[in-house]
């Protein structure tokens, strides 16, 4: 009989659950809470303007992170590749009129491509 037990929460599907519960649905709450509310804020008030520059701060906090004390993959590139890979990217998008998606291709492209030329 299958219930709620310690061996049947232990089961391979429930990492998915977690996952569904913890992860997915809190996110999606406040998406649909920030639709719903779009219309209603003004776009150069104060506080939008601290919440643009807290999320901006968070991203370059995690890329960062990923280029000074990177893991796997990234981690067997020297910190040369890594830091001009981002510069290349970062250029990328500034040179070619702010496009995000060009400059992460471009640094893409470098991490991908310089391991088979080392």
């Amino acid at each position: 009989m299958s219930g709620w037990g310690y061996h049947d929460v232990a089961a391979d599907w429930w990492p998915y659950v977690f996952i569904l519960l913890a992860g997915w649905l809190p996110t999606d709450v406040w998406r649909w809470i920030g639709v719903a509310s779009a219309g209603r804020i003004d776009e150069k008030s104060r506080l939008i303007s601290l919440a643009r520059a807290i999320a901006t701060a968070l991203v370059a906090a995690v890329i960062a992170r990923l280029v000074f004390y990177p893991t796997g993959f990234l981690a067997t590139l020297p910190a040369a590749v890594r830091v001009g890979a981002l510069a290349a990217g970062f250029l990328t998008y500034v040179l070619l009129g702010r496009r995000i998606l060009l400059g992460i291709l471009v640094a893409e492209a470098i991490l991908i491509g310089v391991p088979f030329l080392l």
